[in-house]
């Protein structure tokens, strides 16, 4: 089967090839014959109900950043077109992005989509996991100030996140003795409009943040991340040291629970966030992992990913 494939994502010259789940999906698409298409979403337009898009035939290379492609001249094309899109520009999930879901939403499932924009714009990260609070660490979303100072008088330590924020920029701990939530929370409120979201503080996480890859709902790899020195995040972009780890019996619970709702709205390729068995996060948009994975000995889940893309084409 050979089919034509389209990468929405983020400028192809910023991207890190040796860490890109974006670039591993390319390969993968390019080892099975796959005709390889790339553009960035502020090429898109729609007239009608038609969509098009500045396209260039992309070749990719796993070499050194810099040598990681080759583009074709750029043609506007419909997206329908296509026989699959991959929808993978990073977040932040702001109207732009969910401006391309609708967009996209136009063209699927004549052009299979992954994963489903209407189910990318329904689920963000941290309000899809609200939907299982019996997995979840006690939570909660909001921007009145009482109701975040009363969560806090009863949990003590908490977290303070931004609602719509990825790769764990403007997370912050608050410990019960810290006297700098009133000045966050001015800082939140300049800066969001939307609620956020509260959480009680893990202290499991010093022991890791798992990032567990499913793949039509089932897990198939699991990558602890365990958090620097002196620092409240794991994310591996901020010093997060990752490690290949078996999931654990709660972990598998969690992915049971969670998998016929991921297979329902036709998920694909999903990354959650556990850490002392508690689920905090369900990444949707453009889930990560796939090479750090690989890297360490773990499964090719790009080729799990095709294998589920062509059963559905």
């Amino acid at each position: 089967m050979s089919l034509s494939v389209a990468v929405q994502m983020d400028p192809i010259d910023t991207i890190n090839p040796p860490g890109d789940s974006s670039f591993a999906l390319m390969l993968e698409a390019q080892a099975r014959g796959h005709e390889l298409f790339y553009y960035t979403p502020d090429s898109l337009a729609q007239r009608g109900n038609t969509v098009t898009a500045r396209v260039h035939k992309v070749a990719v290379d796993d070499r050194e950043k810099g040598l990681h492609f080759t583009l074709g001249d750029w043609h506007k094309t419909a997206l329908t077109d296509f026989g699959v899109i991959l929808l993978r520009q990073d977040p932040p999930f702001d109207m732009n992005y969910i401006t391309t879901t609708h967009m996209l939403e136009l063209v699927h499932p004549q052009t299979l989509v992954v994963n489903h924009p209407r189910e990318v714009r329904n689920a963000p990260e941290k309000i899809l996991v609200t939907s299982f609070p019996e997995l979840m660490p006690e939570t909660l979303i909001t921007r009145d100030e009482s109701e975040i100072r009363a969560f806090r008088a009863e949990f003590g330590d908490i977290v303070l996140k931004p609602l719509f924020g990825n790769g764990g920029a403007g997370v912050f701990r608050i410990k019960p003795d810290d006297e700098n939530l009133g000045s966050l929370l001015e800082m939140f409120n300049a800066n969001f409009r939307e609620p956020f979201m509260v959480q009680r503080y893990l202290p499991e996480v010093r022991q890791g943040d798992k990032r567990i890859i499913l793949v039509d709902g089932k897990p198939v790899a699991g990558l602890n991340r365990i958090p620097a020195e002196g620092e409240a995040r794991s994310n591996m972009h901020v010093g997060g040291r990752p490690e290949l780890s078996d999931l654990t019996t709660r972990e598998h619970e969690i992915c049971e629970a969670i998998g016929p709702e991921l297979r329902k709205r036709d998920l694909i390729f999903v990354g959650i966030d556990v850490i002392g068995g508690y689920l905090t996060e369900i990444n949707v948009t453009s889930p990560t992992g796939i090479r750090e994975v690989r890297r360490f000995g773990g499964p090719d889940i790009a080729v799990m990913i095709w294998d589920a893309i062509e059963k559905r084409r």
